[in-house]
Parts: structure tokens; C-alpha cells; sequence
């Protein structure tokens, strides 16, 4: 096994400078941006009863041949129809991520029919896809017994009530688009996170927590930023983007050693620290190095693409108005640059975002300007005039309910 750029993925990592070369190297590809990509994820309840809570035995039924080995153990993990791969987080939440797509069309009407297949798949067990990002009804319980799950849960649990509830309660959208080209990556970069407060306030759907009402909009975003703090939190937007990203990543806590059986790390190690020789005699790899990056769980998380973390999943077809706004918003350099004046307002206020939604005046002043902008440019995406006109509906009717109701 190689990583990129010809390094042996076992070869030891000499020094934190070494690592954090090697981060900004694989995280931030450059090249004309032309794919997107789109990833629903879900809680599963039982039809009958949302607050009974869910049997690895019975989900792992329901997927069959579709199953990760996380959940059965030497599963062929058989694609879906249209060749998204199933994968089951730590509290059962089940996951769909397909291939991108220089076609936003295709992109949705590939990942619709997988969506649609698993609901199918989930309804033979008698269960069904929750419709928020985060359960509304049980509390957090882990189900998944790989290792890398109980030890981040024990990770987690030393910091508060918030990273129980991120593995095993949450649900996220996540869309995927290309970094661009190098001269183009650090505005890319910051327009998804000045546009985060507005959209996660725009299709915030998490405000209830086993039963009660938690006071935020979105609950999945405080308990995500709450997991481990700062590093699940947006990152400072200053200088290059690439080697701020390696350096938080070497300042992060490891989470994961990966050695024998319990893989729970010492506590307070960073990678960075690992890397310059904290752990006499064992010094991590590159192999490593990847998976730790695959333990950090920021608002926007550069995979060679920037993988935009912050939305509560949508009910129904509800991902396919914040998948088309985003890819429009991020369409070419002109519209990037619109889209990040009509944001401004509410550029950085990702908590007040989360917990007051649209009813934050900053964020429903962006919320309104985004969105007309959006609206305006949804045609650069190539989706059809019928489909359009639904989301340009479905854009229009979030932002006149919440002025109607603060009218009232």
C-alpha cells in the first residue's frame, strides 16, 4: 500500500514537520473545480415506536449484503442500485455516500434512487430514516463494538455530554465540491465557512433532544462544536488554508492508536507530539496519519475536496434544495464572490446561528440575500426548468414562513 505521492503508507513519520507537509499535500488537491458529490445520513427508528431503541440485529437484517463490516463482520458491503455504498455510524445511523459527478442532475437522481432502495431496505424490518439532524427521541446509545468506536466514545465522554450525542444521536448532509484551482482555493475556503451560519440557520431541523425542546435551532450543531472543542469548531480563516488545516491537525488530540485490541490513545497526545517522538518506540506511520485525519470532524473537512459538514440531514427530498443552493453559490469565481457579500452579515455567527436559526436578524438578513442570489443562479447548475422552480419554491417558502411568523 502507497499513499499519495509515492510514500509507502508504513513508513515511520520522522517529525511533525514531516506530517504537517504531508497533510497539506493530500488534504487541499487543486484542479478546475467540475465534481460535486452529496452524502445523506440518517437515524433509524422503529416505525411503530421512534423512542424504542434500535437492534444492531435487526439493522443488520434489513441492509443484508449491503451491510458494512462494521456492523457484520466479513459483509461483502454490496453497492446500492445506482452505486452508492451503504456505511452504519457508531449509534446506527445509517449513510450513503455515491461516486460525484461532473453532473449535478445525475448526482441527484443517482442518489435519489439509493435513497429511495434504502428506505425500501429499512421498511422490510419495519424501520424507517429519521427526518432530523439529531434524534429527537433517544439518548445517545452506541451499538457499533469496533474498536475505533469504543475508544473515541471513551475519548469523548472525558469532555462532556456532546460527543456521546455527535456519534451516536447525530445525522448530518454533507455535500462535497472540488478545492479549485491553487489560486482559487483560499476563497473557495472561506466562502464555505462565511456561508455557514446562513445555511445551517436556513435548513436547521434539530431542535429537540429525547423528547425536549433544547432551545437551539439546530442541536446537532451545538453538540458537534461541543465535542472537542476547538478542533470540531470552525478553524481561524486567515493566511493559507492548506497549512493552517496541518497545523490544527497536528495540535488535535490523537483519538485512535491503532495497537492490538483497545485502541484508546493516552490522554493529551497530540499528533503532532507523536510524531516528534512522545511515544518512545513506536512511532506513528502514514497510515496513521490518515486515519487520524479521519477522526476530525470540523464544519468544512478538506479530503483532497472540501467536504461541507455543517447541515442538519433533511426529510424526504429536503437535501436537494441545500445541494443545489451550495453548488450554484460555488458555481464560478463571480458568483463566489457575490455569494460571500450577500453572506457577510452573518459571516461568523455560527452560534448564534444554531441556536436562534432565523430568528438571529443578521442571519435571516443573509438568509434573505443568499437565497435571491441562489435563486438567481440555480440554472448554472444544469438541473432541469421543473426542478428549478421547486427548489426556488422551497428556498422562497423558508425565508417568508419565518417573516410571516415574526410578523405575526
Amino acid at each position: 500500500m502507497t499513499e499519495p505521492g509515492g510514500t509507502p503508507a508504513t513508513t515511520p513519520i520522522g517529525s511533525r514537520v514531516a506530517a504537517e507537509g504531508y497533510v497539506e499535500m493530500v488534504c487541499f488537491k487543486h484542479g478546475p473545480p467540475q465534481l460535486q458529490g452529496v452524502e445523506l445520513e440518517w437515524t433509524v427508528h422503529h416505525a411503530d415506536d421512534p423512542y424504542r431503541p434500535l437492534d444492531a440485529t435487526q439493522l443488520s437484517k434489513a441492509l443484508g449484503a449491503h451491510a458494512p463490516a462494521t456492523l457484520v463482520p466479513g459483509s461483502p458491503q454490496l453497492p446500492l442500485g445506482r452505486g452508492a455504498l451503504v456505511t452504519v455510524e457508531p449509534g446506527g445511523q445509517v449513510e450513503i455516500s455515491g461516486s460525484p459527478s461532473t453532473s449535478v442532475t445525475r448526482l441527484i437522481e443517482d442518489t435519489a434512487a439509493d435513497a429511495a432502495e434504502l428506505t425500501s431496505l429499512l421498511a422490510t424490518a419495519g424501520l424507517i430514516p429519521g427526518e432530523h439532524g439529531l434524534d429527537a427521541f433517544r439518548p445517545p446509545r452506541r451499538i457499533l463494538t469496533v474498536p475505533r468506536y469504543a475508544a473515541m466514545e471513551r475519548a469523548f465522554a472525558r469532555l462532556g455530554p456532546h460527543g456521546p450525542r455527535m456519534m451516536c444521536s447525530t445525522a448530518g448532509l454533507q455535500i462535497c465540491l472540488d478545492a479549485g484551482e491553487a489560486d482559487q482555493t483560499a476563497t473557495r475556503w472561506r466562502a464555505l465557512h462565511d456561508l455557514g451560519p446562513t445555511l445551517v440557520a436556513l435548513f436547521a431541523n434539530s431542535r429537540r433532544r429525547t423528547g425536549d425542546d433544547t432551545g437551539w435551532a439546530s442541536a446537532r450543531t451545538e453538540a458537534t462544536f461541543g465535542t472537542c472543542a476547538p478542533f470540531t469548531e470552525p478553524p481561524p480563516l486567515d493566511g493559507d488554508p492548506a497549512a493552517a488545516w496541518a497545523r490544527m491537525a497536528m495540535e488535535a488530540p490523537v483519538l485512535c492508536l491503532r495497537r492490538g485490541d483497545n485502541w484508546d490513545a493516552p490522554a493529551g497526545l497530540t499528533f503532532g507530539a507523536w510524531a516528534d517522538g512522545a511515544l518512545p518506540g513506536d512511532s506513528p506511520t502514514y497510515a496513521d496519519l490518515d486515519y487520524h485525519l479521519s477522526t476530525l470532524f470540523p464544519p468544512v473537512r478538506p479530503r483532497g475536496y472540501l467536504e461541507v459538514r455543517y447541515l442538519d440531514t433533511q426529510a424526504g427530498d429536503g437535501w436537494i434544495a441545500p445541494t443545489v443552493l451550495l453548488t450554484a453559490l460555488m458555481s464560478d469565481a463571480a458568483v463566489i464572490d457575490r455569494a460571500m457579500a450577500a453572506a457577510e452579515p452573518a459571516a461568523g455567527r455560527w452560534f448564534p446561528a444554531a441556536r436562534e436559526g432565523l430568528d438571529d436578524k443578521l442571519v435571516l438578513q443573509a438568509a434573505r440575500d443568499v437565497v435571491e442570489l441562489g435563486i438567481e443562479v440555480l440554472d448554472r447548475t444544469g438541473i432541469g426548468p421543473e426542478l428549478l422552480g421547486e427548489v426556488a419554491t422551497r428556498l422562497n417558502r423558508i425565508v417568508d414562513d419565518t417573516q410571516r411568523r415574526r410578523a405575526s
